[in-house]
């Protein structure tokens, strides 16, 4: 109760990353404490991403790409995915190159994969390799994104 009274106080001074926290929390609930409002989640992110979080432009796109709290739209997903990818959101490229895949843009997938991959993002290096296994990436692409 303390620790989310302190959230509050900065959610009150306009702090993108505790608005961004107090939506997770309204996201999942806090038992006992915070009942779970999936709705005030994505009113709270948007707020956070209009003061500058990236992680709340990577929430809303999860949102908008399962259509929780929302109706889903994998374009608008999309569009949040970029915005935070651009600031460099590891996790966002990766959902971008999924994104792509989805449509059948392996190309441009592949080319998502790779820079999460160089990133850090060990799962852009796993579907890099499986999708070099059925053809739509190249093994030179899989040594890439192994450095």
């Amino acid at each position: 109760a303390d620790t989310l009274a302190m959230v509050q106080a900065r959610v009150a001074k306009k702090d993108p990353e505790a608005i961004n926290h107090l939506a997770q929390k309204h996201f999942f609930g806090v038992p006992g404490l915070l009942q779970k409002d999936v709705r005030k989640a994505i009113k709270l992110w948007t707020e956070a991403a209009e003061l500058g979080s990236i992680d709340a432009l990577y929430h809303l796109g999860v949102a908008y790409y399962r259509g929780e709290g929302v109706q889903q739209d994998a374009a608008k997903a999309a569009e949040f995915y970029t915005k935070a990818a651009m600031q460099g959101h590891v996790v966002s490229r990766h959902n971008l190159g999924g994104c792509e895949g989805d449509k059948l843009n392996h190309d441009r997938a592949v080319r998502h994969f790779l820079i999460s991959a160089k990133m850090g993002c060990k799962d852009s290096v796993e579907t890099i390799n499986r999708a070099s296994m059925v053809g739509f990436a190249t093994k030179e692409q899989y040594a890439e994104a192994l450095k």
